[in-house]
């Protein structure tokens, strides 16, 4: 079973994909798009090309648990990557996913390349492999 890890950004969504065993999520480059049609597009494509079974996809709550307008925005696009892939996806709560990464990953150009956003994503997946 491979899985794949996305921490859904507006600019830039991180990713990352299980190793062969499932074991360990391994961050991947980050995907770039303009709007969410591409983005969901080229996750189709990823998930394809890597024979991805399954996918987390981070939903980032508020700090008290509760929905916020990012919530409603990565749940939309969670339906839409289903509806495109055919897939299960696994909505995750990402909460300080992104602050964790930082600990590791930092400067702009981590932040700009999306290096930042796939180590979030690797955060999630592993979280949800453990």
């Amino acid at each position: 079973m491979r899985l794949a890890g996305l921490d859904l950004g507006e600019r830039r969504t991180g990713v990352a994909l299980t190793d062969e065993l499932g074991m360990f999520a391994h961050a991947r480059p980050a995907i770039h798009a303009s709007n969410p049609e591409e983005l969901v597009a080229a996750i189709a494509r990823f998930v394809t090309a890597e024979g991805v079974t399954a996918i987390v996809a981070g939903t980032p709550l508020s700090l008290s648990g509760a929905d916020s307008a990012q919530t409603k925005r990565a749940r939309v696009l969670v339906r839409s990557i289903r509806a495109a892939t055919g897939l299960r996806v696994i909505e995750w709560d990402e909460r300080l996913s992104t602050t964790q990464a930082a600990r590791t990953i930092k400067g702009k150009k981590a932040r700009d390349s999306g290096a930042l956003d796939s180590a979030a994503a690797a955060l999630i997946l592993q979280s949800a492999l453990d």
